[in-house]
């Protein structure tokens, strides 16, 4: 006779790397600051890990007014990296941080591979750090502007730049507007990284049809992110985990338990809530009691257990 699996022997503990979670649920980076804006909401200590906002060499003011309009079941959004730099960063925002018994991962980004390296070297040497996720849809200015996220030389050459560059965990968080997101997978699994994210938002605009112009302004073009992308984003983490041994972080659309578990179910070891977050501040949380209530009622011990156990 199977036991009944209660509350202290559900383990919902997943490693990154060199980083142990203590459960699957993080912040997806731009949807919660640097952490201190939702603590009077939830408790950090509560969550696997917390996930910062994008940082650059030095500051960045971001896109232009006119950055985020909703559109049905998400949004559209072209923030631009808006940041402190990554000096301001480790005065100001870490220490906060260094108080909770909770990993920090930092996004980066950068115009260069030289400016990835550096960022990481400077990260690396500061306290309360765990992880590195690298946002390699950023524009490579040596290129003209092409984003390093689709090419695969650009995205090998970035994430085997930040691996030189630290001991930390490096985590490359691709982007979906590729035609094989597979290749660059692999192209991020050879260069060193520990784990891979995905997905970024997808490109999208939205027009006024009074106006005749984008609802973004300036901008043009945004991120599609919120539930409307998920299956989308789904599909392409499926795809992602069967083609890499390092573990994979699903992001896209999350908006409850059920839907963190498609991702683990479909081969994702961890998740990302974004959007969402915006909409409901509580509910990473709630996404992380209705993992362990599933678990708890399937009689299930771990996350182990059921990652990856998605039937083709």
């Amino acid at each position: 006779m199977s036991s009944i699996v209660d509350d202290t022997s559900v383990n919902l503990s997943v490693n990154l790397g060199k980083i142990q979670l203590k459960n699957p649920v993080m912040p997806a980076s731009g949807t919660f600051g640097y952490g201190e804006e939702f603590a009077d909401f939830i408790n950090l200590n509560d969550l696997g890990a917390v996930i910062v906002k994008g940082t650059t060499l030095r500051p960045r003011l971001g896109s232009f007014q006119h950055r985020l309009v909703e559109i049905p079941g998400g949004s559209l959004c072209s923030i631009g990296i808006q940041n402190v730099g990554v000096d301001r960063f480790i005065a100001d925002k870490l220490p906060y941080l260094r108080q909770f018994r909770v990993p920090v991962i930092v996004n980066i980004a950068g115009e260069s591979v030289e400016e990835f390296a550096r960022v990481t070297e400077i990260l690396s040497k500061a306290e309360g750090v765990s992880g590195i996720e690298i946002n390699i849809s950023c524009p490579n200015v040596k290129k003209g502007g092409m984003h390093f996220g689709v090419d695969p030389d650009a995205t090998f050459a970035v994430v085997r730049a930040v691996r030189n560059a630290t001991d930390l965990t490096v985590m490359p968080k691709l982007t979906p507007n590729v035609t094989d997101i597979t290749a660059f997978a692999r192209a991020c699994e050879e260069a060193g990284a520990d784990a891979i994210s995905l997905i970024n938002g997808f490109v999208g605009m939205s027009i006024d049809v009074n106006s005749k112009r984008s609802r973004l302004g300036k901008n043009l073009t945004g991120g599609v992110t919120g539930p409307c992308i998920k299956p989308l984003a789904l599909r392409l983490v499926w795809q992602v985990a069967q083609v890499v041994n390092v573990p994979v972080v699903g992001i896209g659309g999350i908006t409850s338990a059920e839907d963190a578990l498609e991702f683990i179910l479909a081969g994702a070891c961890a998740v990302e809530v974004g959007t969402y977050n915006l909409v409901d501040p509580w509910v990473m949380i709630e996404i992380i009691d209705g993992i362990r209530s599933y678990l708890m009622e399937k009689k299930i011990s771990g996350l182990n257990a059921i990652r990856g156990t998605f039937e083709a």
